[in-house]
C-alpha cells in the first residue's frame, strides 16, 4: 500500500432548505422527475423534518450534488481513473465463454459500453432494467474496462498483446488464491450510492448474457462525501491516513506516469493505462494489539494527523536523516512511508485509487477485511513492481497484512463518441 493518495470525493455544497416551496411534478418528463426525486428525505432528514419522500412526494426538491454529480463516458481515457474516491465500488473479472472469440468480444464491449454510457447519465439500462436505481442520479457513477493477459489468445489477437502486460512476478508476501486472480476481461465500478453502485454491476452481468462468465467478484467502500468538515486523504481500516503522496493531476509529468502516450505501443493503448489490483488482506486483531505509537513506526506517520514523523503537516517533506536525542532515525528504516517513496524507488510511482473491504469473519472469528488494492501507471514494470520488491524486502506492515488476490489489466484509452471500448483493438 503505498504511500500515495487521491482526493476524497468532494465535499458536497450545502442542500437547499427544506422549507422552500417544491416545483410542482405536473408535467414533468420523467427524466426531470429522476432528477429531482428521492432528494427529499435526505434533505428533509437533514433539516430535522419528521416527513419523508414516501409521504410527501410532491414535496421533492433537486438533488444534492452527490445524486446529481456525473461523470462522463466518452474522453481521452476511461472514467474511474483520475476522479476522486468513491464510497462504494465493484471489482469484477469475467473469462470468455468456451467457444467466444474475437466477435463476440467486441459484440460484448460494445453492449457494456452503451450500458456504461447511458447509466452514467443517469438513464435506465437499455434492456430489462432492473429499476433498482429509479430514483438516484448518476452518483458520480463511472465504470471502466480492461483486458487480461488471456484475453489475447482467447481473441486470436495474441501479436496485439502488450509487452507490459506479461504477468506480475512472484512476490514472498504472495499468498494467492488463483481462483480470485486475472480474468479475460475486468471491470471497475464506482459510485457514491450503494444501490447505484449495485445496478450498474447487475446490468454488467446481464449484458455478459453467454459471451463470459464471471470468474471472480469483489465489493469495496469509502468514507461517503459529506461526513467531514473538509476534503481529506482517506483513512484505510487500520485508522491511518492512507495515500499522501500519490501523484496529482496538475503535476508536470503526471500523464507521463499514469498514461500511456498517444505516440505509445501498441497504438490501441494509446492515452490507456494499466491496472494493478490486489486483494490485500489486513490482520487487524494483530495490528490493533500495537500501541499508537508502535502503529506510528510501522507507517512512518502520525495516524493523528497523517504527518511524517520527523515532524510538520501531512504535505510535509519528509525528513530521512533526522535522528532523535538518542541518535535513532525519527522515521525507522524500514517504515512503510519511507520505503515506498518515489525518490527511494528510482522515481517508481503509481495513482492508488483503492477501496476497503470487508467480507464478515473466519471460522475463528477473525475478520476478513482490508484494502482492494488499485494503482494506475504507464507501465507496471516502472510503477508497481519495482516498488513492491522494495517492499517485499523488509517493510514493516508487511507482517500485518497479506496479498491474496492478484490481477494485471491493459485499460485502453476512453471512447470517443460513438465508439465503444476497445473498438481500436477489436476491429483494427
Amino acid at each position: 500500500m503505498p504511500d500515495q493518495s487521491i482526493p476524497e470525493a468532494r465535499t458536497p455544497a450545502p442542500e437547499e432548505s427544506a422549507s422552500e416551496p417544491a416545483p410542482s411534478l405536473e408535467g414533468l418528463s420523467r427524466r426531470k422527475l429522476l432528477s429531482t426525486a428521492g432528494a427529499t428525505g435526505l434533505v428533509l432528514g437533514a433539516a430535522g423534518g419528521g416527513v419523508g419522500y414516501a409521504a410527501r412526494p410532491a414535496e421533492a426538491t433537486p438533488l444534492t450534488s452527490v445524486g446529481a454529480d456525473r461523470v462522463m463516458f466518452h474522453g481521452k481515457h476511461q472514467p474511474g481513473i483520475t476522479q476522486g474516491l468513491q464510497a462504494r465500488g465493484h471489482l469484477v473479472a469475467f473469462d470468455l465463454a468456451a467457444g467466444a472469440g474475437r466477435k463476440e468480444a467486441a459484440a460484448l464491449l460494445r453492449r457494456w459500453s452503451q450500458t456504461a454510457r447511458r447509466l452514467m447519465a443517469g438513464e435506465a439500462a437499455t434492456q430489462d432494467d432492473t429499476d433498482v436505481a429509479r430514483d438516484a442520479g448518476p452518483s458520480s457513477l463511472t465504470v471502466t474496462f480492461g483486458f487480461g493477459h488471456g484475453f489475447f489468445a482467447r481473441t486470436g489477437l495474441e501479436k496485439q498483446r502488450p509487452a507490459a502486460l506479461d504477468p506480475l512476478p512472484d512476490f514472498s508476501s504472495d499468498h494467492l488464491d488463483k481462483k480470485r486472480s486475472d480474468g479475460d476481461l475486468w471491470v471497475q465500478i464506482g459510485a457514491n450510492d450503494a444501490l447505484v453502485a449495485f445496478h450498474a454491476l447487475r446490468a454488467i452481468q446481464k449484458d455478459a448474457g453467454s459471451a463470459a462468465r464471471i470468474r471472480w467478484q469483489m465489493n469495496g467502500f469509502n468514507r461517503s462525501p459529506g461526513t467531514t468538515a473538509q476534503p481529506m486523504t482517506a483513512r484505510n481500516l487500520m485508522g491511518q491516513i492512507d495515500g499522501t503522496r500519490n501523484p496529482k493531476p496538475s503535476e508536470s509529468d503526471f500523464d507521463q506516469r499514469i498514461f500511456v502516450p498517444s505516440t505509445g505501443q501498441p497504438s490501441w493503448m494509446a492515452d490507456g493505462s494499466y491496472a494493478v489490483v490486489r486483494r490485500i488482506r489486513m490482520l487487524l486483531d494483530d495490528w490493533e494489539k500495537l500501541s499508537v505509537a508502535a502503529q506510528e513506526d510501522v507507517i512512518g506517520r502520525r495516524k493523528s494527523d497523517g504527518a511524517a514523523l520527523s515532524g510538520g503537516t501531512e504535505t510535509t517533506d519528509m525528513d530521512l536523516e533526522k535522528t532523535d536525542a538518542k541518535g535513532n532515525l525519527v522515521v525507522p528504516i524500514n517504515a512503510h512511508a519511507r520505503i515506498t517513496r518515489p525518490d527511494q524507488n528510482g522515481g517508481a510511482a503509481m495513482l492508488r485509487r483503492p477501496f476497503s473491504y470487508h467480507d464478515g469473519f473466519d471460522g475463528d472469528g477473525i475478520p476478513d477485511a482490508g484494502l482492494l488494492f488499485v494503482c494506475w501507471q504507464a507501465d507496471p514494470l516502472r510503477g508497481f513492481v519495482p516498488v513492491q520488491r522494495k517492499l517485499d524486502r523488509g517493510d514493516a506492515l508487511s507482517q500485518f497484512i497479506r496479498h491474496e488476490a492478484s490481477g494485471l489489466f491493459a485499460v485502453p484509452g476512453g471512447a470517443a463518441e460513438g465508439e465503444y471500448v476497445g473498438q481500436r483493438l477489436l476491429e483494427g
